[in-house]
């Protein structure tokens, strides 16, 4: 049977042993090194028919999903209160200045009248009421 100390001494050099490992991974240049120094199979031979297509990198960089532009335009709006109009796709036309936002709608601030909170799928368009001639 093993003495308590013996048992320490081995619990110490386990945890030692697992605290020393490293994740070793390759970086990216020595992959493309590597990948250099393979030579291309020649054309007409049968590994050259099985070899998937090389992959080439876009010449331009895929758009941002999210520009923020839309953000930016309301809060311009806000902050300025600027009367707006805005299109409903029924048709029906509110005029009023825009007094918050979400994801999903608009809460427009009207005067003599109540406010209304708008969705902006239902909204056709919108634009500044001294645009209007």
């Amino acid at each position: 049977m093993a003495s308590s100390s013996e048992t320490a001494t081995r619990r110490v050099t386990e945890t030692e042993v697992i605290a020393n490992r490293k994740l070793i991974r390759p970086s990216l240049s020595e992959l493309r090194e590597q990948m250099a120094r393979t030579p291309a199979p020649p054309v007409n031979s049968p590994a050259a028919a099985s070899a998937p297509a090389p992959v080439r990198s876009p010449k331009k960089p895929v758009p941002p999903e999210q520009t923020n532009a839309e953000s930016f335009y309301y809060v311009k709006q806000m902050q300025s209160k600027t009367p707006m109009v805005l299109i409903l796709k029924d048709g029906e036309r509110v005029t009023g200045i825009i007094e918050w936002y979400d994801r999903h709608c608009l809460k427009i601030h009207r005067n003599g009248e109540p406010n209304l909170l708008i969705y902006k799928s239902h909204i056709k368009y919108l634009y500044k009421q001294e645009d209007e001639r």
